[in-house]
């Protein structure tokens, strides 16, 4: 039987280092500020959205919520990213995913500065995470590091498998563990004979938005699983990409849906913001 991974725990621990910070800033008179916008009224946007809310509070930053309407025009949008961009009490822009279909999300979010893309979307940043020189790493991949980190198992050296390729997860999570020095594998929909990948797999990290994809025959007895998937069944009740019962009696570790991963990308989305306050009041060039 496996250890589960407690993402809520290990995010509180660090939410109580960022609050600390975020005072000591507030000493200095700097009050920490994440604009967030939202365009259209997709409903498990409106969820994350108020979750980044919500956290904000928690930690004392300043959230500033930018609603927007579903048929915005691509102009318009870029005039509300300029004005935060030019905004010197808004620290970070996150601009909620995904889009209504008639806007370019790649087009989209290189209108927000580099130095305030605390989602690490913009092709700059992009740019520098493939260098390995980086300022900003993409909060979901990031806190998936310090989820593996957190069970004491060496990642330097090891064969870890990423299955999907999203511009979100996927390949920035390639990135990170290449910079942790582990030998890694990116399988997809086209990967012929998937398992023989992810039973070799030291380190498996699953997201591909398919329910209960991952079975215990499928993985390497002793890994480390990351589900990052997160589905909704007809029952209405959540899962991940990864079977849970079946995974945990083979791997060594194994994160929960929910309570994993999920409260991880909040927590790094105000380690980036605090990260751009440092970058900003230093006028680093981004």
């Amino acid at each position: 039987m496996g250890v589960i991974i407690d993402g809520l725990k290990i995010s509180k621990e660090k939410r109580e280092k960022i609050k600390k910070e975020v005072e000591f800033l507030k000493d200095e008179g700097i009050n920490v500020c994440l604009a967030v916008i939202l365009v259209g009224k997709n409903p498990a946007s409106k969820i994350y959205v108020k979750n980044k809310k919500k956290a904000c509070q928690e930690l004392g930053i300043i959230s500033k919520e930018i609603l927007l309407d579903e048929k915005i025009e691509k102009e318009e949008l870029k005039e509300v990213i300029n004005s935060l961009n030019e905004d010197e009490e808004v620290n970070g822009i996150l601009l909620q995913l995904p889009l209504p279909k008639h806007l370019n999300e790649n087009e989209i979010v290189n209108y927000i500065s580099s130095l305030k893309d605390v989602d690490c979307f913009c092709t700059k940043n992009t740019g520098k995470l493939f260098s390995g020189n980086f300022y900003f790493a993409p909060c979901t991949p990031s806190g998936i590091i310090d989820l593996i980190k957190s069970t004491n198992v060496k990642i330097s050296g090891k064969n870890a498998v990423v299955v999907g390729r999203s511009n979100i997860v996927g390949k920035p999570m390639a990135m990170l563990l290449l910079k942790e020095n582990a030998t890694v594998c990116i399988c997809h929909s086209k990967t012929e004979n998937l398992e023989f990948f992810t039973k070799n797999a030291d380190i498996l990290i699953v997201a591909i938005g398919k329910p209960n994809f991952i079975r215990g025959d499928m993985v390497k007895k002793g890994a480390v699983v990351i589900d990052v998937g997160i589905n909704r069944l007809s029952n209405n009740k959540l899962c991940g990409d990864v079977f849970f019962e079946e995974v945990l009696n083979v791997a060594g570790f194994l994160t929960p849906v929910p309570g994993g991963v999920g409260p991880m990308t909040i927590t790094k989305l105000m380690e980036n913001t605090i990260k751009a306050v440092r970058l900003q009041k230093n006028k680093i060039k981004c």
